[in-house]
């Protein structure tokens, strides 16, 4: 429930309201747990976040759910929050640079000697994910070898073209550019997520379904009815072992707790202050950077792409925008596009539309021209995210650390969708880790 009182004690304080700090707090409620949730901005749902648009409620955050993501989808059953499928029927479009060309299948359209390459290297991919653990990445099979490598340098062979398209995957699934990347942090990502086809695709992949109303709302019916209190408007900014309490020091005053959990991404983390400090955390959590995105919601009068038997969805080379998707909400009332600026391009964002809107134009012409209204999210401009959709480990961080993000220290432990072992990166990433931390504090406790 959300509330104005910040009690002076309580069993355990969880710093975050997102769906990991929910997900503990509900953990340690039904444990039999005091508990109460510190939250810094003025709402619940941390990277899952849905406003108004035109006609309908659109997601600025994550938003998708997919098969296999099994506890998201019972959250949502739970608090009686429906899903429908993403649209996915019609032809793509691919804008390599040169030329926009329709396609249909998981696969853009290229040259046969490229498509070769590409089920080559997608193979490949999937030899090297199977040798690696989502739970223990170091512990695997040449760790120290994959981690002294980057993405960018496993798909240096690649045509232009073809690496073209599995860059903008990779800019998609993780909001950076493949050098940034180290290949074992990758790898594990990839295997905590069913594979790189599974994580890039619609139908039966992880952007398969959307949540009627927006993904927040399953943030905001926990939060009503959990008999825990959420405070908003109250970033912590100290956290100190003092004797037998852990002393939480926040913008909204000081609270004493047995215990504390942190759910929030790892650069929020690291600006708390730690007394007694972590150096082998602090170290890990400085190489662990949040990718760059900008998510831009295009509002229309009618679903033209449709019309012409298109499904919405554009991979593109060029940017500002590297994809996009139909993003029409659940009743078909208000039509809309969704698209991403991502990486290098995100970092620059000035603002500016127009370049987003022409590439629309050159994909579907006059029609895409003039939306009725625009949505657009710089993550990267967001205090309390700092990025999106999550931060990444480059190229030697794990295998050079005596840490993981995950390992509490001393009393404070960790969660958020960085943590998780299953789904990393995604809103049933986040769910686990809450679940695992607030396991972690029953035991202890």
């Amino acid at each position: 429930m959300l509330s104005t009182d910040l009690p002076t004690r309580v069993d355990v304080a969880i710093v975050g309201a997102g769906l990991a700090g929910l997900a503990a707090a509900d953990r340690l409620r039904a444990g039999g747990a005091s508990v109460a949730v510190l939250e810094a901005r003025d709402r619940v749902g941390g990277r899952a976040w849905s406003d108004q648009l035109g006609r309908a409620r659109f997601d600025r955050g994550g938003q998708w759910i997919g098969p296999g993501q099994d506890r998201l989808a019972a959250l949502a059953a739970r608090l009686e929050v429906e899903t429908f499928a993403t649209w996915a029927t019609g032809d793509k479009v691919l804008d390599d640079g040169d030329k926009v060309r329709r396609y249909a299948g998981d696969i853009p359209k290229l040259g046969p000697l490229e498509l070769a390459q590409l089920h080559f290297a997608l193979r490949r991919i999937d030899k090297l994910t199977a040798r690696v653990s989502a739970r223990d990445p170091v512990g695997s099979r040449d760790a120290a070898a994959l981690d002294s490598r980057t993405v960018a340098d496993e798909a240096r062979r690649l045509s232009r073209r073809v690496r073209g398209v599995f860059d903008v995957a990779i800019g998609a699934i993780f909001g950076v550019d493949p050098a940034e990347l180290s290949l074992l942090w990758f790898l594990a990502y990839l295997r905590a997520g069913g594979g790189l086809m599974n994580l890039s695709t619609i139908t039966g992949g992880a952007q398969e379904r959307r949540f009627v109303g927006g993904a927040q709302t399953l943030a905001e019916r926990w939060t009503a009815q959990l008999e825990v209190p959420v405070i908003t408007g109250a970033p912590v900014r100290r956290i100190a072992h003092d004797g037998g309490d852990v002393i939480v020091t926040s913008d909204r005053g000081t609270l004493a707790a047995r215990a504390v959990v942190v759910a929030v991404p790892p650069p929020l983390a690291a600006a708390i202050e730690l007394t007694p400090s972590a150096p082998a955390r602090d170290q890990l959590v400085q190489r662990a950077a949040m990718g760059a995105i900008v998510k831009l919601v295009f509002a229309y009068e009618r679903p033209f792409w449709r019309e012409r038997g298109m499904s919405g969805e554009v991979v593109s080379t060029r940017g500002p925008l590297s994809v996009l998707f139909d993003n029409t909400s659940s009743d078909g009332a208000q039509p809309a596009l969704v698209g991403f600026v991502q990486a290098r391009p995100a970092r620059g964002w000035t603002g500016d539309t127009g370049p987003a809107v022409a590439q629309l134009v050159r994909w579907f012409g006059n029609d895409a021209r003039e939306p009725t209204a625009i949505a657009a999210t710089d993550w990267c401009a967001e205090p309390w995210s700092r990025g999106c959709p999550v931060a990444v480990m480059s190229a030697g961080a794990l295998t050079t650390s005596t840490t993981t993000l995950r390992a509490p220290v001393g009393r404070v432990y960790f969660a958020g969708t960085e943590t998780a072992v299953e789904w990393t990166g995604y809103l049933e990433g986040a769910l686990e880790s809450g679940e695992r931390a607030a396991r972690e504090v029953l035991r202890d406790l």
